[in-house]
């Protein structure tokens, strides 16, 4: 179906003003959300949204950002949520975000103003080849873009702005989430599933256009405490058994095949992430991944034989091994419900690209909210190079996903 009138795109303006709004999570956090900053976009989204007619929108004590775009429908459509979150990486700064849109990209490399030794290079960005002709949007140099998740963001935003507006779209009841904390692995922690009262949800959290993702790694955490022996450095002889030392020999140790600069695709990986000790005690922290759950016990089995093995030089220390589930790929859940997966496809194939089924190195929102009740895939955002200063975003890709949760939410109607 095609739209009575012109969809008049506001997703551009919409994220050039949301990424400048510094949302940025942290992971050594224990409030909720991780930092109230968060919030300051989200009272922003609750006021646009109410701006434009949605009368329900509002945001709860937890910084999540609840509305719903009322069915327009005579039959009984099945409830459908869009979803994208409103934190940024805390790899990289996210405060003082200068977005910079470069007019009819020519394939050119892109040099990036604020500290030219960062380039954004044709031949390191696959996807650019794609974006000849379109306008892509940086930043200056200095700090990440917030594409991930903003333009998810303001794609869901322009959705509902064009749903408010264009009465032929006919849809259901439509839920719209925003969510805090994403990327440090608490997104859905207080989510109210009862409240969405939805049957299926997407996650606009995606890379390349067209692509559409319906399995994640299963993740486990592991945190690895060494227990050394302390000695006066002046008389340690013999006596000595540094944690700080066992723990470098067993990072040191680990299969460079388990790392993650040594795997792709369909590989898991084994990753320290964080180490901290003195003489007598130190821990690490490592990331377990795989698509395969059965092979996350094998590697964590790995950590603790490479322990044992770095551990016999050292007869009077010991450790410790704690794992911790964080989630599980959504592919389990998803098939189970084949038509979420089906409507998104043929809802990105309506827009003139070709839809592609791929698989996520990572998780999303989606991977958890999977598994509380509300089977939930990602679809493309057009980030690229996420959690960087050379992190980027098509304007036209971000429109196709505007138009990609349009005929989605039509898909849904007509097949009620």
């Amino acid at each position: 179906m095609s739209f009575n009138s012109p969809l008049n795109f506001t997703v551009t303006d919409r994220f050039l003003r949301y990424v400048t709004i510094d949302t940025q999570s942290d992971p050594a956090s224990v409030s909720f959300p991780s930092t109230e900053k968060q919030k300051n976009l989200s009272r922003l989204l609750v006021q646009e949204l109410l701006t434009i007619g949605v009368t329900d929108a509002h945001m709860d004590e937890y910084g999540y950002v609840y509305a719903t775009i009322p069915s327009n429908s005579t039959k009984q459509v099945p409830v459908i949520c869009f979803c994208s979150h409103v934190d940024t990486a805390p790899d990289c700064s996210g405060a003082g975000v200068t977005p910079i849109v470069h007019k009819n990209y020519q394939g050119q490399d892109l040099v990036l103003p604020d500290d030219a030794t960062q380039v954004i290079k044709l031949a390191e960005h696959d996807d650019l080849k794609n974006q000849i002709g379109h306008d892509v949007i940086t930043a200056s140099g200095l700090t990440l873009l917030g594409a991930d998740n903003k333009a998810g963001v303001a794609e869901i935003m322009d959705a509902c702005y064009q749903l408010m507006n264009h009465p032929e779209i006919k849809h259901g009841d439509i839920r719209i989430l925003f969510t805090p904390d994403e990327e440090v692995g608490h997104g859905v922690d207080h989510v109210d599933i009862a409240k969405l009262g939805a049957y299926a949800g997407y996650t606009m959290d995606g890379e390349s256009a067209g692509n559409m993702e319906n399995e994640t790694f299963s993740a486990d955490g592991a945190r690895l405490t060494i227990n050394g022996v302390s000695s006066h450095p002046g008389f340690a002889k013999g006596k000595m058994e540094s944690a700080i030392k066992i723990a470098g020999e067993i990072v040191a140790a680990l299969p460079d095949e388990l790392s993650p600069e040594h795997t792709e695709e369909m590989e898991g990986f084994i990753h320290p992430v964080a180490i901290e000790g003195h003489v007598e005690t130190a821990g690490i922290d490592f990331i377990i991944r795989d698509f395969d759950e059965a092979k996350l016990k094998a590697h964590a089995d790995v950590i603790r034989k490479t322990a044992d093995e770095v551990l016999k030089r050292y007869p009077n220390s010991t450790y410790t091994l704690a794992i911790s589930e964080q989630y599980r790929n959504m592919k389990n859940v998803l098939e189970q419900h084949p038509e979420i997966v089906a409507n998104a496809m043929e809802a990105i194939n309506r827009t003139g690209l070709k839809a592609k089924l791929c698989s996520i190195r990572g998780g999303t929102d989606g991977s958890r909210l999977s598994f509380m009740g509300l089977p939930c895939p990602n679809i493309f955002a057009g980030e690229h190079a996420f959690h960087s200063k050379q992190e980027w975003v098509s304007v036209q890709d971000m429109q196709k996903a505007v138009e990609t949760i349009l005929h989605l939410s039509m898909i849904w109607e007509e097949k009620a």
